[in-house]
């Protein structure tokens, strides 16, 4: 959802209504929103430096994936002999 459909589609009747939901949707938009244009980080994890420690624990975790997926491949492969 942008910022204008929260503004535009919802009804709010007290002004405090309006200001917690722009707050509801900066701290999803900031803090839990991957954006493709800055590697599927948030911005917070950009702007807080913990961008290369986030990517270097992607990498780790997709080598160890893709070993152990050969690893079961050719423990099926050597079964089925």
């Amino acid at each position: 959802r942008t910022m204008k459909n929260v503004v535009k589609l919802n009804h709010f009747y007290h002004p405090e209504e309006l200001i917690q939901a722009l707050e509801k949707f900066v701290e999803n938009y900031n803090n839990k929103r991957y954006h493709e244009s800055i590697n599927n980080l948030t911005p917070a994890d950009v702007y807080f430096g913990r961008s290369e420690q986030i990517l270097e624990k992607r990498k780790q975790t997709k080598a160890e994936s893709i070993r152990k997926r050969r690893q079961i491949y050719n423990q099926q492969k050597l079964v089925s002999l």
